[in-house]
């Protein structure tokens, strides 16, 4: 808010400064004459006086009522000059030999010298000093009051705008992070309301529609486990009959497909259970090392290929960091079984816990992820051309599954290339305070 407050502050300010020196000079321009006119008639009874006390007095005794009248209109400033050695314009000239005065305005339209002719040879020139250095205290002073005012009044009038802007900015923060039940909540006499109220609108539909895919998601895959398992069921009852060995190995392809989408239903059950909300991730403390060791014994009894080499490298600080083991093990799962379905030889996984939060990364020999698709492996059933194939792509859930289920902790999943040669798949938890 401040730095608006700022910016909104610092033009009103320029403006006002602009304003205040350029406005009265264009004015005084163009109404020169009127305020010329309107100085004269406001000393011309002034005037008239000092003229009279110099054609009382002969010429002779001019200067000492020149000094009288200076001491008697002091600070103001009396001269006896020589039309000549005045330095007068020709149109001032020509004012003096009509016996009218002249005046030459200064600041703000107001009088700075009035000349009033004697005769046709001596005039008498009423010059008006600069204000006091007090009194232009004061006016800066003044001016610095009326800054400060419109500071409180840019300042009363910003926060309640501030303040639901703020309301909206946080809401849609919190609809992004999957809360879809945040809305706004302001009054239609707020200055955003229609903005607002537009905003709640818009959420109430997506909330409507993401909550109809997520049933629609939960129930298809619930209503597929039935049919699926009594298929699975059939087919082991009719493998348990005496048949030829080519229907026997017929029999087996299909219970290896009727297996293979039961997997991709229950990875459709989980991805759906993370995209809800209401399952807030269980943060607890664990002992990093065990959690990692656990998370490998896992995967180690699913390695095919006895020769892959996985390396552990632990960089901790301290022994125990607060995670969701069950949501973070998933997360790891995915990443080691992807690692061990595209390496060559090698897998890293590294630890390094730090003040800020925990680092997390799986690291292989492979062939690596081009860098316009290390963004895109993370969206569902998006497989690289190269892992088109399920038997080594998968369904392309794991990945979106694994982001998902760190960022119910407010962490993040990117990849990356890695030191190997390969990928990096780099896991951040923040520290939760």
């Amino acid at each position: 808010m401040f730095r608006v407050l700022l910016r909104l502050y610092l033009i009103t300010i320029v403006t006002y400064s602009l304003a205040i020196y350029l406005i009265p000079s264009l004015v005084i321009q163009l109404f020169e004459h009127r305020y010329m006119n309107y100085n004269i008639e406001q000393t011309r009874g002034q005037q008239k006086l000092i003229v009279k006390q110099y054609q009382r007095a002969p010429v002779e005794r001019w200067s000492q009522v020149t000094e009288q009248l200076g001491r008697d209109f002091a600070p103001l400033k009396v001269q006896l000059l020589l039309r000549q050695d005045a330095s007068y314009t020709p149109a001032e000239e020509q004012l003096l030999e009509q016996g009218k005065s002249v005046v030459r305005l200064g600041e703000w339209g107001w009088m700075e010298q009035i000349s009033s002719p004697i005769n046709e040879q001596f005039v008498v020139k009423l010059t008006i000093p600069p204000d006091p250095m007090d009194m232009n205290v004061l006016y800066w002073a003044i001016n610095v009051l009326i800054v400060a005012a419109l500071l409180a009044c840019l300042l009363i009038w910003l926060r309640p705008h501030w303040r639901d802007l703020e309301r909206l900015k946080s809401t849609a923060g919190q609809l992004g992070q999957g809360n879809l039940a945040e809305r706004t909540g302001l009054p239609a006499s707020s200055s955003i309301g229609s903005l607002a109220s537009v905003f709640d609108a818009m959420a109430d539909d997506i909330e409507h529609l993401l909550n109809q895919q997520r049933d629609l998601l939960n129930a298809v895959s619930h209503e597929l486990r039935t049919p699926l398992t009594r298929l699975d069921f059939g087919l082991a009852l009719a493998l348990s009959e005496d048949l030829p060995e080519a229907s026997r190995e017929r029999l087996h392809g299909l219970v290896a497909h009727i297996r293979e989408l039961d997997e991709l239903v229950l990875e459709l059950l989980s991805y759906s259970r993370l995209q809800n909300p209401a399952q807030l991730p269980e943060r607890v403390e664990v002992v990093l090392d065990e959690f990692i060791d656990s998370v490998l014994g896992s995967v180690d009894d699913e390695l095919e290929n006895p020769e892959i080499v996985i390396d552990v490298a632990l960089d901790c600080a301290v022994e125990r960091f607060s995670l969701d083991p069950r949501l973070t093990a998933r997360a790891l799962q995915n990443l080691l079984r992807n690692a061990t379905r595209y390496c060559d030889k090698r897998i890293q996984v590294g630890v390094k816990v730090c003040a800020k939060g925990c680092e997390i990364w799986v690291d292989d020999d492979g062939i690596g992820i081009p860098l316009d698709q290390r963004e895109r492996i993370f969206e569902p059933f998006y497989r690289l051309d190269r892992s088109r194939d399920r038997a080594t792509g998968g369904f392309g859930l794991g990945l979106a599954i694994s982001r998902r289920a760190l960022e119910a902790q407010g962490g993040t999943l990117t990849a990356l290339a890695s030191p190997l040669g390969g990928a990096r798949f780099r896991v951040w938890l923040p520290t939760v305070d």
